[in-house]
């Protein structure tokens, strides 16, 4: 279980693929002494489990995971390159301030960004969610994409915004993303709760 909140950014420093799927090992500021094997940290949204830690020779600290092929077929891993930067969240403990909202790290789907615009104090995005989710993303309401927990501003069909403020900008890889992005998305799973109760019906 995570908030969304993202207390680091990871670096991809090597990916190799393997019969399962792919083996990525990701340079953290996370001391390794502090991660167990077989932790749970969300890598840009997605929860991965430890399988190896360590300090490289450069005094980096690093961590290992595997992604299997459901986890590539579903999210933006499967696009993950050396160098690329992911946002990272321990999972939480009990006593942990729930700064965000309650998030799983079980991706429903990609988003795509289909408009971003600079302003002065803030970054609108519209993004595209798959249609099947959609429905379970409300005005006002939250969401987690890439990892983040973020405020939904306005939703017109498939389609949402969200404005983010230079705090999140600079604490997260917002900033790098444009026109085009894919986004890991997990829906409110309170929204799914509620949305199985309507639809539900007693059998007889």
């Amino acid at each position: 279980m995570f908030t969304g909140i993202v207390t680091d950014i990871g670096e991809i420093i090597k990916l190799e693929k393997i019969p399962a799927g792919q083996r990525v090992r990701i340079a953290t500021s996370y001391a390794p002494d502090g991660i167990d094997l077989g932790a749970s940290i969300a890598c840009s949204g997605i929860c991965h489990t430890v399988i190896e830690k360590g300090s490289l020779d450069d005094g980096r600290n690093y961590f290992d995971v595997e992604s299997g092929k459901e986890t590539l077929d579903l999210t933006n891993a499967g696009e993950w390159q050396e160098g690329k930067r992911l946002n990272l969240e321990r999972s939480l403990g009990m006593g942990d301030e729930l700064g965000g909202h309650l998030v799983l790290g079980h991706v429903d789907g990609l988003a795509e960004v289909i408009e971003r615009e600079d302003h002065p104090d803030s970054v609108f995005f519209k993004l595209h969610a798959p249609g099947e989710f959609a429905r379970f993303i409300a005005q006002k309401g939250s969401v987690a994409l890439d990892g983040c927990s973020l405020t939904v501003n306005d939703v017109d069909g498939d389609d949402f915004t969200i404005f983010l403020i230079p705090h999140t900008l600079e604490q997260t890889t917002w900033n790098e993303r444009q026109v085009g992005s894919t986004i890991n998305l997990e829906v409110d799973m309170m929204a799914r709760y509620v949305a199985r109760l309507a639809d539900y019906t007693p059998s007889k």
